[in-house]
């Protein structure tokens, strides 16, 4: 598998931003076998909304990459009108070889077919992930 698309719904900025948060989540691990041991905040901004979606799932997919650490929950808050800030509250755990059930190893968030759009039900967003 090369890449995997990941087509996401919220009914706001915030709950996009969790629902895409654990989406990647569950395509690293089984989020039932990672302990709840961490808690982290992260503070983003970013020109656009787009953009801070993108920077978003990088730096969890960079929090695996650096320190093993997978984030399973999350709480999230977007504001402002350009640039746009995220603030959000993780908890996760550090990836254990002999509990953690692995899956994907996400390389990287993609612009290939990258989209964010509001509608009528919310937010919808569609992200390809170099897997």
């Amino acid at each position: 598998m090369a890449d995997c698309a990941l087509d996401l719904e919220g009914r706001d900025l915030g709950d996009l931003f969790e629902t895409a948060a654990a989406a990647l989540a569950a395509l690293m691990v089984d989020p039932a076998t990672v302990a709840v041991t961490l808690r982290r905040t992260i503070t983003l901004e970013a020109a656009a909304l787009d953009l801070l979606l993108y920077d978003w799932l990088s730096e969890l997919i960079f929090l695996k990459d650096r320190d093993r650490h997978v984030f399973t929950r999350s709480r999230a808050r977007v504001t402002g009108a350009g640039p746009f800030r995220l603030e959000a509250e993780l908890a996760g755990g550090v990836i254990d070889p002999e509990r953690t059930a692995l899956g994907a190893d996400p390389k990287a968030v993609t612009f290939h077919q990258f989209a964010l759009e509001q509608n009528a039900g919310g937010w919808h967003a569609r992200v390809v992930i170099d897997i």
